[in-house]
C-alpha cells in the first residue's frame, strides 16, 4: 500500500478495497462456463460490475496518484541529484492537490454506488392533520416531486390516487424510476409541515397542515417471507383518466396483509398481472422498510442518527408561504449545512440546492460511521 493511503481513515479504505475485491471476482466469474451458460446469471452479474465500474475505477486511479505522490517525496529528499530533488518538489503540490480532490470524488462516488444499486421505488404521500387544506397540501407536494423528477428525465408514475372534494390528494402512490433518483429523493421520507392561509379561510388566519412522505426502495435481491394466508387479495375496477377499461373491467389489483393490516390499490397498468406485481412489489417494500425501521431504532442509541432514516413521525421540513422559506430540520446549526430555502422555487422542483445541502451532510455522517 502507497504510504499516502495509510493517511486516509482505514474503514474508507477497507470499504473501498471489499468493493475492489467484489469487482475482481464479478470480472473472472464471467470466465466460468456455468455462468455463461446461464442469461439470468450474466445479467445479475454485469449489472452489479455495472454498479461498480465507477467507485472501483476511481479508487484505482486514486491508488495511482498516491504512488505518484510517494515517489514525488521520495526523490524530492534524495541528496544525490539535487536537480531531479528540485524537480520533484515543485511537482509534488499539484500531485498532492489532484489526489486530494480524487479522494474527496471516490468518497462522493462510494456512497452514491450504494444508492444508484436502488434502480426503483416508491414514493408515498399521505395527507396528515389539517382536513382539506392537508389534502391540498400534498398535492403541492405531489406537483413539486413531479417537477423535480421531470428536470431531471426520471420516470413518475402514479400507481394508485385518492383525491379530496377540492381537488387535493389524500393519498398517492407514485412509482420512480431513473439513475440517481434515490439518490437524491430518499430524503424526503417524514412529515412535512405546511404555514399559510388556506383558500377557505375568510379571516386571513394562518393554519398549520401536515402531509407526510414515505421513500420505499424496490430492491429485487431483497427477500421478505409473507405468507400467501395472511394477505387477501382481489380485482378491482381500474382508475385513471379516459380509456375504455377505466370503471368497466377490473385491471386494478387490491391487496391485504393482515397482520400488518397494510391495505394496497393498483390500478396504474391496463394489464391486471402487471397491478399484480407491482402490488405486491409495495408490500414487500413497505414491510421492508419496517423492518428497516425496528433495526435503525435497535442502533439509534449508540450512534448518529442518519438523515435517511425516513421515518414518518419525525418531522423533517415545513413550508411557510407568507415569509416564502422552506426550513429543512436537519439543516443548519453545528451541521454547516443552510437551513432556510426560497419556498417559492422549492415547490417549483427547483429543489438542487436543498437537496445538495441533505447529501453534503449525509455523506458527512456516514463517513463517520463506515
Amino acid at each position: 500500500m502507497p504510504e499516502t493511503l495509510k493517511n486516509v481513515p482505514s474503514p474508507l479504505i477497507r470499504k473501498l478495497d471489499e468493493k475492489a475485491a467484489r469487482h475482481d471476482t464479478l470480472r473472472e466469474s464471467l470466465n466460468d462456463p456455468a455462468v455463461l451458460s446461464n442469461p439470468q446469471q450474466m445479467i445479475r452479474i454485469t449489472k452489479e460490475m455495472g454498479q461498480l465500474d465507477a467507485v472501483v475505477g476511481r479508487y484505482r486511479e486514486y491508488q495511482k496518484a498516491a504512488k505518484t505522490i510517494d515517489d514525488l517525496r521520495e526523490m524530492s529528499q534524495s541528496k544525490a541529484d539535487r536537480e531531479m530533488a528540485d524537480l520533484a518538489a515543485t511537482e509534488l503540490p499539484d500531485a498532492e492537490n489532484k489526489a486530494n480532490q480524487l479522494l474527496e470524488n471516490l468518497k462522493d462516488e462510494l456512497l452514491a454506488a450504494e444508492d444508484n444499486a436502488v434502480d426503483s421505488f416508491f414514493l408515498e404521500i399521505r395527507a396528515g392533520t389539517g382536513g382539506e387544506e392537508a389534502a391540498l397540501f400534498g398535492r403541492d407536494l405531489f406537483e413539486m416531486y413531479h417537477r423535480y423528477c421531470d428536470h431531471h428525465g426520471w420516470k413518475f408514475e402514479v400507481s394508485d390516487a385518492s383525491t379530496s372534494e377540492r381537488g387535493g390528494l389524500k393519498e398517492a402512490i407514485i412509482h420512480i424510476t431513473g439513475r440517481g433518483a434515490y439518490r437524491h429523493l430518499h430524503f424526503e421520507g417524514g412529515g412535512h409541515r405546511v404555514q399559510r392561509v388556506p383558500e377557505t379561510e375568510a379571516q386571513g388566519r394562518i393554519h398549520t397542515s401536515a402531509a407526510t412522505v414515505a421513500v420505499l426502495p424496490e430492491l429485487q435481491d431483497v427477500k421478505i417471507d409473507i405468507n400467501p394466508k395472511d394477505v387477501e387479495e382481489f380485482g378491482c375496477r381500474g382508475g385513471g383518466p379516459g380509456g375504455q377499461n377505466v370503471n368497466k373491467v377490473e385491471t386494478g389489483w387490491r391487496l391485504f396483509h393482515k397482520p400488518s393490516g397494510l391495505q394496497f390499490k393498483m390500478t396504474e397498468h391496463k394489464s391486471q398481472t402487471q397491478n399484480k406485481e407491482r402490488a405486491w412489489a409495495l408490500l414487500r417494500a413497505t414491510l421492508y422498510e419496517a423492518e428497516q425501521a425496528k433495526q435503525h431504532a435497535a442502533i439509534s442509541s449508540t450512534r448518529k442518527t442518519m438523515i435517511g432514516s425516513g421515518d414518518r413521525s419525525q418531522r423533517i421540513r415545513t413550508y411557510n408561504f407568507p415569509q416564502n422559506r422552506c426550513t429543512d430540520h436537519r439543516l443548519g446549526g453545528d451541521t454547516g449545512g443552510e437551513k432556510n430555502f426560497n419556498l417559492e422555487q422549492i415547490v417549483q422542483g427547483n429543489m438542487e440546492p436543498l437537496i445538495s445541502a441533505l447529501i453534503e451532510l449525509d455523506k458527512q455522517q456516514r463517513l463517520e460511521n463506515l
